[in-house]
């Protein structure tokens, strides 16, 4: 199945821009300088990928679905001034798949992961660049230990996976948190009334949003289930506020469009407009959450920005590490 289904699904409440992918098919899988598998805990290794380089190091983050062969095109241009990795999330490629269970696959958790890796293979103090759904690797790592990274790049990732704008929550993270309520009344021990009233604010808080979504979705094109571990992730994640570390945030905005089918000119003129106004508050709340941060919009780019327009991406990369120390 080609990835952009994936990431459709995966963005659903905030975006269908990933339905743009500018690939529809395989990824390439041509072999790296090294390959290794990394024990990140009992029973799971990660792929990791090392271009080389000398320098600083970096470390590349793939969106949903893919691995860290992505980059095999991308990551090597920075090899000259920096020791480039790559790392393949748990459940895809040649990483190990354990089943959804406890939590394992939510957003601190695949964090956690990173942090294992760069612990295992003496990385210290690497940026972190993360394509799509990996904002949520990023901001973890970035809001819990801000002074283990240099730096965060987010490519098309600084959405509302990455950053939590209570003016357009996420459904995932409502829902969580409504389960999270629910869960403390049938546990028992709490004060049942006070927590039943919580429980009543909190769905009230989830309809404006439940409707929102709906009404997105009725404008996407069919999308197929969600395997078991694409809804782990997407219903893993967690509310990042404050993310304290040098930060560059390029945003596909408004995406490209040129992929969808022909002969729905209304309803590819209503997924224009609902993207354009989506993506523009995603970078908007992201100024204003995070000030320090350096936020690019490149406009008619595709969600794989860092291949459709790859000389602006590479660019302001090199000119946002340039300022890191």
């Amino acid at each position: 199945m080609p990835p952009s289904g994936k990431l459709c699904r995966a963005l659903t409440v905030s975006a269908c821009a990933a339905w743009l992918a500018v690939f529809a098919g395989a990824q390439a899988d041509s072999p790296p300088r090294k390959a290794q598998s990394v024990t990140v805990e009992q029973g799971v290794q990660l792929e990791v990928l090392d271009w080389g380089g000398a320098g600083s190091p970096i470390i590349f983050l793939a969106g949903g679905g893919d691995t860290a062969h992505r980059f095999d095109d991308f990551a090597p241009r920075f090899a000259s001034r920096h020791h480039v990795y790559g790392i393949t999330r748990r459940g895809f490629g040649r990483s190990s798949h354990p089943a959804p269970a406890n939590g394992n696959y939510a957003a601190d958790y695949l964090g956690d992961d990173v942090m294992a890796v760069m612990a295992q293979l003496h990385i210290e103090r690497p940026v972190l660049v993360g394509h799509s759904v990996a904002g949520q690797e990023l901001s973890s790592i970035g809001s819990r230990f801000p002074r283990k990274v240099a730096g965060l790049v987010y490519l098309d990732a600084a959405t509302s996976f990455a950053f939590y704008d209570s003016a357009h929550p996420r459904i995932e993270i409502e829902l969580h948190e409504l389960r999270r309520r629910i869960d403390e009344i049938e546990a028992g021990g709490v004060d049942e009334q006070q927590k039943l009233r919580e429980l009543e604010t909190a769905i009230t808080r989830l309809q404006p949003v439940l409707r929102q979504n709906n009404r997105e979705v009725a404008n996407m094109p069919p999308l197929p289930p969600r395997s078991p571990i694409d809804a782990a992730i997407t219903f893993g994640g967690r509310k990042y506020t404050s993310i304290p570390v040098p930060t560059l945030a390029l945003y596909a905005c408004p995406h490209n469009w040129d992929r969808f089918p022909a002969g729905q000119p209304d309803r590819k003129a209503a997924l224009v407009a609902d993207d354009k106004v989506r993506c523009t508050a995603w970078a908007d709340a992201f100024r204003r959450g995070v000030p320090t941060a350096r936020v690019v919009l490149i406009p008619n780019a595709d969600h794989y920005l860092f291949l459709s327009n790859q000389a602006e991406v590479v660019a302001e990369m090199n000119k946002f590490l340039a300022t890191l120390h």
